[in-house]
């Protein structure tokens, strides 16, 4: 079951972004669906990026908050690394159970026509990380196979986990670059599915587009009840999702210790603060020569 949706431009509808999670067709299907337009606006604002890479951040963070809502504990995490050749040349997500995401891309600033996704990304890896509190992360990866980010987890599911899924992923903009929906689902079967129900829903989804009927007003719910209307539907969870970096001078201070003492050293005999930068919300943190000896001087950085 595959879908993928492509790029219009539309005007912007104001919704708060929420995820839902629930069971569908006498629990023979499991779904996950989101609105998650202001946090793809954030991130668009935060990055200053390009419509084509809008279109494929969004995409991505977009399949990463609704994985991170399939995560069990609190304390889970999950990290979604694409790399690949084109000139967007890489992005990276991280998600958690509670509907937090943040991510960014290595560049910004791609010109091509913002459907153009696949050729912003072209051929590469993708990679998901989950730390679900072992003592090693599980790491799955795969080649892209579309480079369209949904096809490219639906592979993954299917590959890597062995769920046969339909992830679909869209973000549409107004003439003006500005965000003005985006969301998706991911619809997996459980493996009691009757073939009727697969083949039913596999017609289903060649026809359906989530984002063009969230910007006709729909709600997440009544999109999902329109996509299994003749069944029953039950939804188990709702949760709110949004764009939240949650770095702070703490742990950026972890980062600079992990450069080792003698890099250490180094920048303290320059004689110049040291300014740090987060990659996923652009908050700078400055670190005077002062703060830099102490970290020596208490033995920290090793």
């Amino acid at each position: 079951i595959i879908q993928l949706w492509q790029t219009h431009i539309i005007w912007r509808i104001d919704m708060s972004d929420y995820i839902i999670r629930g069971m569908a067709a006498n629990n023979q299907v499991r779904f996950f669906a989101c609105n998650s337009t202001d946090t793809v606006e954030k991130a668009r604002i935060t990055h200053n990026t390009s419509p084509v890479v809008t279109n494929a951040l969004g995409r991505l963070l977009t399949g990463g908050v609704l994985m991170g809502a399939m995560c069990k504990n609190d304390t889970d995490t999950l990290t979604i690394r694409v790399q690949c050749q084109g000139p967007i040349q890489g992005m990276l997500i991280t998600a958690d159970s509670k509907g937090n995401v943040k991510g960014y891309v290595s560049e910004a600033q791609v010109m091509l026509p913002a459907k153009d996704v696949a050729k912003a990304i072209d051929l590469g890896v993708m990679s998901v990380i989950k730390d679900i509190g072992l003592k090693e992360p599980y790491v799955g990866q795969t080649h892209l196979v579309s480079s369209e980010i949904a096809m490219d987890l639906t592979y993954y599911f299917v590959t890597s986990e062995q769920i046969p899924s339909s992830v679909a992923l869209g973000v549409l903009q107004n003439a003006d670059t500005t965000v003005s929906v985006a969301g998706g689902f991911v619809v997996q079967l459980m493996p009691f599915a009757e073939e009727q129900l697969i083949s039913d829903l596999e017609k289903r989804l060649e026809q359906f587009s989530f984002t063009e009927l969230l910007e006709k007003g729909y709600s997440v719910e009544q999109i999902i009840e329109q996509l299994f209307d003749g069944y029953d539907t039950v939804i188990t969870d709702t949760l709110p999702c949004n764009y939240c970096c949650d770095c702070s001078k703490d742990r950026v201070e972890k980062a600079v210790i992990s450069m080792g003492r003698k890099e250490i050293a180094d920048m303290i005999e320059e004689n110049q603060p040291v300014e740090v930068v987060c990659d996923f919300c652009h908050t700078k943190y400055t670190f005077s020569p002062e703060e830099l000896l102490k970290l020596l001087q208490q033995g920290v950085a090793k």
